[in-house]
């Protein structure tokens, strides 16, 4: 499993960043998916790559409405830290990601799992709605209503 773990690090840490927005965010939710992967293991029968995406969602969904209890939802991000950038483009970079992470905010949390689960990761159809324990005609209802807004919001 460890061999399995670590060929999808770098695809989980990208779903992760995703989720949070925030690079530190992100692999704190890392680690403690794979914390929880290595000292719970894989249900029998289940696919790795699958357990540890559904896993990473549900620490952070977690995460997510232990912060709103305490009212300190931080959705502060850290633009220096998402990404290599070389100097002369740097700033405009920067205002591209925090344009598209501001309209990625406005769709509903489903809807941006399913995209960025789709788009970003490059998962099948199949292994969303088995990841996220929903039908396949879902996960593409989802999609198209997430696209489709992200259309009238860059057009706004």
């Amino acid at each position: 499993m460890t061999d399995q773990l670590m060929d999808i690090l770098p695809g989980l840490r990208r779903f992760a960043w995703s989720l949070t927005q925030s690079v530190h965010d992100a692999d704190d939710l890392l680690q403690a998916t794979v914390e929880r992967l290595l000292k719970k293991g894989v249900p029998e029968g289940v696919e790795v790559a699958r357990w540890a995406y559904t896993v990473c969602r549900n620490l952070w969904i977690d995460e997510y409405r232990s912060r709103r209890v305490r009212k300190s939802v931080d959705v502060d991000t850290d633009l220096a830290d998402a990404g290599q950038i070389d100097g002369e483009n740097n700033v405009q970079a920067q205002m591209e990601l925090k344009q598209v992470m501001q309209i990625m905010q406005q769709l509903p949390e489903e809807q941006r799992l399913t995209l960025t689960m789709v788009t970003v990761q490059g998962m099948s159809y199949l292994d969303v709605a088995e990841a996220l324990e929903i039908p396949v005609g879902t996960v593409m209802s989802r999609l198209a209503r997430a696209r489709s807004k992200l259309v009238e919001l860059v057009n706004a």
